[in-house]
């Protein structure tokens, strides 16, 4: 009996060192930023100092003069994933695209504080910054919502809304793939913060992109490198509530409003777009069958081509 309970301790020892081993290798420190703007920054890429200790990355790309389009990105991405849409758009608008705190190249310093509105504050710092009073604002994801949150506090400055797979209808049960059950509860949250995400965020995209043949290791790369930023994992892993869709609140918004929604999404189901199509008074759904949570990136050309021809039967109102 004594032999059995020594080798059942010593095969709980040799587990507990094995798994502790294992974690010190699966842990990944920060990427400088330097690496990172070396390794994904592009040819016009600009950065600003705005309030609250950030310093935003962002492209400005087209003609000065043209209707400008801001453009926010979702959960977890950057600029680059709206690149197939800036080549699309610049020839005729001045777009704007930018990285939010935690994201991408943007950085933050030590006097950083995540707060719920903190993301629609730096999309009014960096558009003052820029001269811009009025200009049409679109996101994606967690990007929509930033957008049609900013369009509810800043009715003045919003002249057309583009919502593409927006985050923001409270619909319990949303799917994702397991790194959305990690970010779920505390203890997951620390696990990611240390430990190799690479596998996780690999199944995260496959459930975005749906086609599986987008998800490249060069995009998992990006992925995984850029959540590696100093900083970025604190912020994406401590992600404040935030202000939750009601039909009442999107009534207010009178802008023309385009929804676009892949019919397959994953993450946020199509009757969420449905759900955005009813409350906003001015809007237009449209839904693409077999496409994911990504439409700007899995169907570029059909996507673009389907928002300039919104935008050219819905110009932008004359500034008052």
């Amino acid at each position: 009996m004594k032999t059995l309970v020594r080798g059942l301790a010593t095969a709980l020892a040799l587990i507990v060192v094995l798994a502790a081993i294992g974690w010190l290798l699966l842990q990944r420190p920060d990427i400088p930023y330097a690496a990172l703007e070396a390794r994904y920054g592009y040819a016009d890429s600009q950065y600003v100092d705005l309030p609250g200790g950030v310093r935003a990355h962002y492209r400005d790309v087209g003609p000065r003069e043209a209707p400008a389009i801001v453009l926010i990105h979702g959960f977890a991405a950057s600029t680059h994933a709206w690149d197939e849409w800036v080549k699309a758009l610049s020839t005729d608008y001045r777009v704007v695209v930018l990285d939010l705190p935690g994201h991408g190249l943007t950085r933050t310093g030590a006097a950083y504080v995540a707060r719920p509105d903190g993301y629609e504050a730096v999309v009014d710092d960096l558009t003052r910054r820029l001269g811009l009073s009025r200009f049409t604002l679109g996101g994606n994801s967690m990007g929509g919502e930033v957008a049609w949150t900013y369009a509810l506090d800043h009715s003045d400055r919003v002249e057309r809304l583009i919502l593409v797979d927006a985050a923001g209808w409270p619909t319990p049960g949303r799917g994702g793939g397991m790194i959305f059950k990690f970010l779920g509860n505390p203890v997951g949250r620390r696990v990611l913060k240390d430990i190799e995400i690479r596998p996780l965020m690999a199944q995260a995209l496959r459930s975005a992109y749906v086609d599986p043949k987008l998800v490249t290791p060069a995009l998992v790369e990006r992925y995984v490198d850029l959540a590696r930023g100093p900083g970025h994992r604190d912020i994406l892993l401590g992600q404040r509530p935030r202000r939750a869709a009601t039909a009442a609140d999107l009534a207010r918004i009178h802008v023309a409003t385009l929804i676009m929604f892949g019919q397959d999404d994953r993450l946020i189901p199509a009757a969420d777009g449905e759900q955005f199509h009813k409350a906003i008074p001015a809007a237009t759904l449209i839904l693409y069958p077999g496409v994911g949570h990504l439409p700007m990136e899995q169907i570029p050309q059909r996507s673009a081509d389907d928002l300039k021809a919104w935008l050219a039967a819905h110009p932008a109102p004359a500034e008052p």
